[in-house]
């Protein structure tokens, strides 16, 4: 790999020459602008305000515009006779647990080189001794003409070294936080962390970036002058009110259903562990399933009124079952009618025939 910037670490007295390599590097895809008509290639060009004419980077410098507009010129031999202890050091101020440093402070990444042989020993009796220590060393260090902040620590067998927003770089969270008081129920904690427990940890090696991926495959496809279909846009579900003890377990289930966890039942469904589900309850309309307390209270009232009357009925009662005996009675009655009257029609038929003889 290529260093991008030689010096040394200065760890008291001892000097550590060391080359800086980038640890980093981007893979986002770059795009040019176009002219939409004929496809030609849009370039920007450095113009000079006064005389509208374009000038090359030789002639070009720096300046620092004033409050009313006044240009001040700065060269590079002007900044060269600053004292700049940090120039060509990393120069070491502090050794500070890991912990201390905020995450919000991290920016570009570079592993530290030793350069040279006589570089090895020394560069060897840093790392063993962050190592053992298990904290990180806060440095100052100057690149591309201003001094920064950095962190060193220890990654495999190589130092590698962060810089550091200085803290006044860091902004203040004002106004970022919800507003009002948001209180937040045992149930849906309980929920969150099974949710963290299912999903577990990860490999960061299998992590990748699935838009570029999409992006390389759509130039892929353009120009081999096949046809592009639009991808499915599932509905991300933005600004529905949801009910979020609901919202978790699924979520549970379905992580657990992606991992093939045994006992993963279907979206919705409980395993004993899960807590039970909920709708959101409605405070006003009148589709409510819930029935009010007062209707509640004024069936049972009605119930045991009904209770009450029921035993001064026996009179009724009585007078049932004599109806019942007298209706069972004329049913006999006239079963006994039709079958005396087919046997008269009988009698009256072999009399005929023996007249008639």
């Amino acid at each position: 790999m290529r260093s991008i910037w030689n010096g040394a670490i200065s760890f008291g007295l001892v000097s550590i020459p060391i080359k800086l390599v980038n640890a980093t590097e981007n893979h986002s895809i770059h795009f040019r602008q176009i002219h939409l008509a004929d496809g030609g290639r849009i370039r920007y060009r450095k113009v000079c305000e006064l005389d509208e004419e374009e000038v090359q980077g030789g002639e070009i410098g720096k300046a620092y515009e004033d409050a009313d507009g006044t240009m001040i010129p700065i060269t590079d031999e002007d900044l060269a006779q600053l004292p700049l202890p940090t120039a060509k050091t990393i120069e070491i101020v502090a050794f500070v647990p890991a912990d201390q440093i905020d995450p919000l402070q991290m920016d570009a990444a570079y592993y530290l080189s030793a350069n040279g042989v006589p570089a090895a020993k020394p560069y060897t009796l840093l790392r063993e001794a962050l190592k053992r220590s298990n904290k990180v060393a806060v440095a100052k260090y100057a690149l591309r003409g201003r001094e920064r902040l950095g962190m060193l620590r220890v990654v495999d067998d190589v130092i590698a070294m962060h810089g550091l927003l200085w803290p006044d770089e860091i902004r203040a969270p004002e106004g970022v936080a919800p507003d009002g008081d948001v209180t937040v129920r045992d149930a849906e904690l309980d929920l969150a962390d099974a949710l963290m427990d299912t999903l577990g940890e990860v490999d960061m090696d299998s992590l990748h970036d699935d838009y570029r991926e999409a992006v390389e495959e759509l130039i892929a496809a353009k120009a081999s002058g096949e046809t592009v279909r639009p991808a499915e846009s599932g509905d991300a579900g933005g600004g529905k009110v949801i009910d979020l003890i609901a919202a978790l377990e699924n979520s549970v289930q379905a992580a657990k259903k992606s991992r093939g966890e045994e006992g993963a039942g279907a979206e919705g469904e409980g395993d004993g562990e899960m807590a039970d589900v909920h709708p959101i309850k409605k405070t006003s309309g009148k589709s409510s399933r819930q029935p009010t307390k007062k209707s509640t209270a004024a069936t049972k009232k009605s119930t045991a009124a009904a209770r009450k009357s029921t035993p001064k009925s026996t009179g009724a009662k009585k007078s049932t079952s004599t109806t019942k005996k007298s209706t069972a009675k004329k049913t006999a009655t006239k079963k006994q009618t039709s079958s005396s009257g087919g046997s008269g029609t009988k009698k009256t038929a072999s009399s005929r025939k023996r007249t008639s003889a």
